[in-house]
């Protein structure tokens, strides 16, 4: 049961965006996904229901339990869980970094989406401390600017962090929200373009940080 928690305590850094792209895809490349909207705002949900397809089954939990809950939802231990988190609520943030494999921290190419990664970072390392290490966790970056420096400065003072910063990044495009807005994804409007290859990217990333084949 590979958990992968998309986890930051800023908003609008772009974890849902990313946790839908990231189950859709895999949806899509026919593993047997469930995407846990732990955000009370319920953003993913409402992409949900924004389509009549057949997509990811979202299931929204949005109480502090999410260590005992996905693994009784999660049944058989062969699904893939995304969870999309709640910004600003540091139980829901704690609940989440408990049941995952692998945490990522999704940060724009901002000075101050780096500052607020700080407290988050300082749980995930207490957390490790006390668990052999566990869940791994990683940087991403996201709605990086071509042609600017800014994604490499921000590379840069992540890495400063004691977190690996990941290869694989997202640029700012206009199909992310387009797609968004109709419960889809770059992978259903264009599953050959660049955006779509972003996606798939990081999901290899993902899958072998937790050694896992897809």
């Amino acid at each position: 049961m590979p958990t992968i928690a998309f986890l930051s305590q800023k908003g609008g850094a772009g974890k849902t965006t990313l946790a839908t792209c990231v189950a859709r895809k895999l949806h899509l490349d026919g593993h047997d996904v469930i995407l846990i909207d732990s955000d009370p705002q319920g953003s993913a949900r409402d992409w949900r229901a924004a389509t009549e397809l057949d997509t990811v089954l979202v299931v929204g939990l949005d109480r502090p339990t999410l260590d005992k809950d996905v693994k009784a939802i999660a049944g058989d231990g062969k699904k893939w869980v995304i969870i999309d988190g709640a910004p600003r609520n540091e139980a829901m943030t704690l609940s989440a970094i408990k049941v995952a494999d692998l945490v990522v921290i999704p940060v724009q190419p901002s000075p101050y989406d780096v500052w607020a990664t700080e407290d988050l970072v300082s749980v995930i390392k207490a957390r490790q401390e006390i668990t052999d290490g566990k869940p791994k966790a990683a940087f991403l970056i996201t709605r990086a600017i071509r042609r600017t420096e800014l994604s490499r400065d921000v590379s840069t003072a992540l890495s400063e962090m004691g977190l690996p910063v990941m290869q694989s990044m997202t640029i700012q495009r206009q199909i992310y929200p387009k797609t968004a807005a109709m419960g889809l994804t770059p992978a259903d409007s264009e599953p050959d373009g660049e955006a779509a290859k972003e996606i798939k990217a990081i999901i290899a990333e993902i899958a072998s940080m937790i050694e896992v084949n897809i």
